[in-house]
């Protein structure tokens, strides 16, 4: 019999506004309790931004020092689509990313999440070759960057390729460069793509399969949401944890699963007051941290 051993520390956190300053982001997550945080690095809702200023950068660096949080990552703009067939997106696509991934490292910051792409009326294999070559082209603008992209999964919708653990493992594969690339695990995402994550033989095929067709080594964040819609749905609505159809068993096999205790946990769930009176990513990740087995029960030999 094992001797029963404290679990590793573990980081919890969510996304956090840009407003008023990038630095503004570090206080709000301190406020909800975040240990780590996901953050826009510029609207997302442009494909052009103003450079960053050397005081913005060094009133966040300042901050996130004084913080000490342990990870954190930033999301892409959502016009992004490096799988369109429309070449003035793809184009836009690839220097938004360049800018961005460049945003990054300035900061800081670890990652940049984004969403692969979708074929629209082309195939699988097309839209895959056009996410690659794209990659390979931002990384030839970005020679030298620590700063790595995260591919993460999608929950179907439409025409999204990342649906299947296939179509990463793919696009891994084709890209000149997989090293400076990882994967963002979303629970709501690969929920509605039809992946179970309860109860826990379910999970531990899910997990198995993700193992055997990418490999876990390969996930740097995952972003932990409920679902609105039910498995296979694939219909992408975030849910507040365990309130949806993962519900708490699923959130509790993935936070007590040991190869994903260095990874950064973020919440991207509705923002709000709970009807209690307190702030939702307050009840989200106190959630959370109470599926945390505090030991391991022995195990017998």
């Amino acid at each position: 019999m094992t001797k029963p051993h404290e679990i590793k520390p573990q980081s919890f956190g969510a996304h956090m506004s840009i407003a008023g300053g990038l630095h503004r982001a570090i206080e709000r997550g301190l406020d909800a309790g975040c240990d780590c945080l996901q953050i826009f690095v510029r609207n997302q809702r442009q494909w052009s931004a103003k450079p960053l200023d050397e005081d913005i950068v060094r009133l966040w660096k300042a901050s996130a020092q004084k913080a000490g949080m342990s990870h954190v990552v930033a999301h892409a703009s959502y016009l992004v689509n490096l799988a369109s067939m429309d070449s003035v997106i793809w184009d836009k696509s690839v220097a938004a990313l360049t800018d961005e991934l460049e945003r990054c490292e300035a900061l800081g910051v670890r990652h940049l999440v984004f969403h692969p792409g979708a074929q629209g009326q082309s195939t699988l294999k097309e839209g895959i070759g056009r996410i690659a070559e794209g990659l390979d082209q931002i990384h030839q603008r970005t020679r030298g960057l620590k700063a790595s992209l995260l591919l993460e999964t999608t929950a179907g919708q439409g025409s999204s390729i990342g649906h299947r653990f296939e179509h990463l493992a793919e696009i891994l594969a084709a890209v000149h460069a997989p090293a400076r690339l990882g994967i963002c695990m979303d629970t709501c995402h690969i929920f509605a793509a039809g992946y179970a994550l309860s109860p826990p033989h379910a999970y531990a095929a899910t997990m198995q399969e993700f193992e055997h067709v990418v490999g876990v080594e390969w996930v740097k964040c995952v972003h932990v949401n409920d679902s609105k819609k039910d498995l296979g749905s694939r219909v992408d609505r975030h849910d507040h944890i365990g309130e949806g159809h993962i519900g708490l068993a699923g959130f509790r096999n993935l936070v007590n699963d040991a190869r994903f205790f260095g990874v950064p946990k973020i919440l991207e769930t509705p923002k709000g007051t709970h009807t209690n009176g307190r702030d939702l990513d307050r009840v989200n990740l106190a959630r959370l941290r109470r599926l945390v087995r505090r030991k391991r029960r022995p195990v017998r030999q």
